[in-house]
Formats: C-alpha cells, structure tokens, sequence
C-alpha cells in the first residue's frame, strides 16, 4: 500500500515537474530546483505518515512561548444542581481557551482564596489582592436532560458586574457551551469577536504494518479536543477546505490511484467526485459565498487555476501560462484571487481579479499583479479575514528554513512570525487573531499556533503520531 501511495503521489509530483518550462532563466531554474525540494519533502512527508505509530486523532496543547503582558483573570469553578459530577469542567475550558488566546493569564484553581458561583459571594478584595482583573463565576442547572449555564463576568478593578449570560444544551454540547461562555467574556473584555467555537481540520496517518496504513482526515475543537474522523483511506489524503458555513468540506484523496478531489457532507457523509481529470486534480478553496470552488488542474499541460461553479457545473479556467500556476485563495470580496507562480523566476504570489457571470461562469480581468517582493520564495497564501493581509511560507535571503510569516497588502512590509525549520500550510483564524501551521523536522509532524502578532505560540501534536495539512473552519452554529 506504501508502494501504490508512493507512486500515485510521484506520478503527480513527477507530472508537476516535467511540465515545468524547458527554456527556464536561472531563476526559473531555481523556482524548479525550490519545486523539486518540495517534491522530495512531500515524498518524505509522506514516508513519515507511513512509518508512524497508531495515533489518536485528538491533539494536545503544549505552549512553547508565552504573553509577559497578559491580562490576570479568574475563572471560578461552576457549581452544579446534579446529584452527579458535571460531566464537563466548563471553568477549566474557559480558563484554557482564555490563556491559549495570549491576552490573557488565568489563575490557578489551587491559587484562588474562595469558589463563589453567585454574585452575593464575591468579594472583589480577595480578587484583588491576587492581581485579577476580571472574575468569571457560574451556575449549572440540570433538568429533563437539558442543561442550563447562567454566567456573570466582573470587573474587579471597578467592582461591577459587567456581563451576564446564559446558555443551554444537552451533556454531549456541555464543551460547546463553555466555547460560547469564552467567545463572549473575550468579547466584553476586548471588544474582538473571538474564535473558540471554531473548529479546526487535519490529517493524521495511522499505520498497522509495513503495507497498511490509514489516512484520516479529522475535525476538532480549536483547541485540538474532541477529535472525530471526517473520512479514512488507504491511501493519501491532502488539501482539505472548510464551506463558508462549515457543512461540507472538500480535499483531495489518492483513494482512484490518482489525485481526485472531492465533496463532503460533513453531517451526513454523503459524498461527490467534483473533478477526476488527468494530471494534477489540486488545492481546492470555496468562494466566499460557497458557491464555487477554485482548484488547481493540469489536464491539459502546465498546472493553472481554475474556478468550478457548484450549481451549474461550469469549469472556468483563470490562467493560462507556461508556468506553475498553484495554491490558489479567494480575497473576501469573491472578485478577485490570490494564487503562488514561478511566472516571474522565482516562487512569488500574485492576484488576478475575476469576474462573475450569471451562468455560473468566471472569467479574468486584465493581467495578473505580483503581491511580493521580499525574499527568493513566497508560497501557500491564505488571505485573511479583512483581506487587509497575507499568510504565507516564507523562504528569506541565504536562509535555510521555510517559515511562517505575514505580508501588509498596504505597507507591503513582511513580518516574519516562527522560526522553526520546515513549517508550512499556513491558514487563518475566522477572527484574524491566530494562525494554524504544520511543523515538520522532528520525529513526528505537529500543528503549531501562533497569534497574530506572534507573542504567543503553541504546539499541538497528536498523542503519539503524524499530524498536518491544517486549516481553520467557522464557528460552530
């Protein structure tokens, strides 16, 4: 099965690198030889899924760099009407995904002087003396299966309450519940929409004996919890890419001895083969309103991008040059995209406008415009929320990594956020606040977080496997 893996994947990759143009310039030849690299590490990526260890698919959270400037915050531990445990430390959730957010510094539990869950048992002085900020207290109510949480938020500083709330939802949406309570504190406090209810989607490899293997592409909390499997395979899984509305999902599966990529119903399961051409069949990203789908073909040459219009069918093709045109991303708006090309000599990111016709059809408009200049290779942008900036893999000057970093469309500075070797598939929090990357160099594969302005960093390794290819979804509705 390695074997069929490893050919299915070289024949693309092979495919890739032998359209490429003949008559390449010496940068050419160094986009080309930066191309083959990938090739070989995606080879050897793949080569380490194969040789991993069964892994859970659930991730943990290891913070590797902190926030010295964090804001102190309690969260109390909510009290419960149950003649049972409550089934979920909702204040532990609460407290994780606030501290994993870098703004801000939860107490310990073992710290906190008192355990109040109304408001006549806090005492702002306790709080106080112990440096917090805000107080986060609770009351969880059971009846009939139905849970009930009633939530307060004080400004201890100011001795007010200054937030109330409540939510309800059965045991198994008790972890839910606590990622709304966090959105909202966050919110009151920053003013910043947050993105704790947000999912994210992964693969992992688990591997049975030499020739079996089983690709599993996840989906999880944002902070790497309550991991279920989308969909499994024999063969590689790659690309994946959430809807706007987070119900269907798209990737790319090896599963017909060639890369195909396909739709997912992610409640359902219910499945389409949305392109099956020869060669490369790469990196799907839904439209902003979900209507369409931009990928990547090389049916009939050299890799260009594509827009597949869901209802209709149409395939419209965007550009057409004898170069790698790849890894293409929607700007907010829909009229316009973002895609990595070795047009120039080098490995750079470009955008072209589009226009939308009303039969489903998209066509370009005018040339396409090189976004950046810094730096000998640039690749895999993911556009952020406001369209305002860029994600992307960076390769500086005489340097030996690949690493993550963020390009102002307006300043056209770029800001370098992780210094690890070999990072890659940047994508974007639906907030902008944080990013998702894949680690690669160790003994297994990792997620890394970072923020957005790259104080605080975490990992998220799978328990004892291979993990990569994230990306961010929307919020949980």
């Amino acid at each position: 099965m390695t074997r069929l893996m490893t050919r299915s994947m070289t024949r693309s990759m092979m495919s890739t690198i032998n359209t490429a143009p003949n008559h390449f310039d010496s940068g050419g030849s160094r986009y080309l030889i930066m191309v083959r690299w990938f090739m070989a590490f995606a080879l050897l990526l793949l080569a380490q899924l194969a040789l991993v260890m069964p892994a859970r698919a659930e991730l943990t959270i290891e913070i590797t760099q902190g926030n010295d400037r964090a804001v102190r915050l309690a969260v109390a531990p909510f009290s419960f009407d149950g003649k049972t445990i409550l089934p979920e430390d909702m204040a532990g959730t609460i407290s994780d995904d606030l501290r994993l957010s870098g703004l801000f510094d939860p107490l310990k539990r073992d710290d906190m002087l008192s355990f109040p869950s109304k408001e006549s048992n806090v005492f702002y002085r306790d709080w106080k003396v112990l440096g917090a900020s805000y107080l986060v207290i609770g009351q969880v109510s059971q009846s009939s299966g139905q849970y009930t949480v009633n939530y307060q938020l004080f400004d201890v500083l100011r001795q007010r309450s200054v937030l109330k709330g409540q939510v309800r939802g059965v045991e198994s949406q008790l972890r839910t519940l606590a990622h709304k309570i966090s959105d909202a504190v966050y919110e009151k406090i920053t003013g910043i929409p947050a993105d704790f209810s947000t999912r994210l989607m992964y693969v992992t490899a688990q591997r049975h004996s030499v020739n079996n293997t089983d690709y599993q592409l996840n989906y999880a909390d944002a902070d790497g919890k309550r991991a279920r499997v989308i969909v499994r395979s024999k063969e590689p899984i790659l690309s994946p890419a959430w809807s706007p509305d987070g119900r269907r999902i798209a990737y790319v599966s090896f599963e017909t001895g060639k890369p195909a990529i396909f739709l997912q119903q992610l409640a359902t399961g219910k499945r389409q083969k949305l392109t099956d051409y020869k060669g490369l069949n790469s990196s799907p990203v839904f439209s902003p309103d979900g209507k369409q789908v931009a990928l990547v073909l090389s049916k009939d040459g050299n890799p260009n991008i594509y827009v597949k219009d869901l209802a209709s069918g149409k395939l419209s093709q965007l550009t057409r040059h004898f170069s790698i045109d790849t890894e293409p991303d929607w700007m907010p708006d829909g009229n316009s995209i973002v895609f990595t090309s070795n047009r120039g000599g080098s490995a750079q990111i470009y955008q072209l406008d589009v226009k939308h016709r009303s039969d489903g059809s998209v066509e370009p408009v005018g040339k396409p415009r090189r976004l950046t200049f810094k730096g000998r290779f640039n690749a895999r942008a993911k556009v952020f929320p406001d369209g305002k900036s860029l994600a992307l893999v960076h390769k500086g000057q005489g340097a030996a990594e690949f690493n993550i970093a963020i390009l102002d469309l307006d300043t056209n500075r770029l800001r370098l956020l992780t210094s690890a070797q070999l990072e890659d598939s940047p994508s974007v929090s639906p907030g902008g606040r944080r990013l998702i990357y894949s680690v690669q160099g160790g003994k297994h594969g990792e997620l890394g977080i970072v923020t957005a302005d790259g104080r605080v960093k975490y990992r998220l390794p799978s328990a004892t496997g291979d993990v990569r290819e994230p990306v961010w979804g929307p919020a949980v509705r």
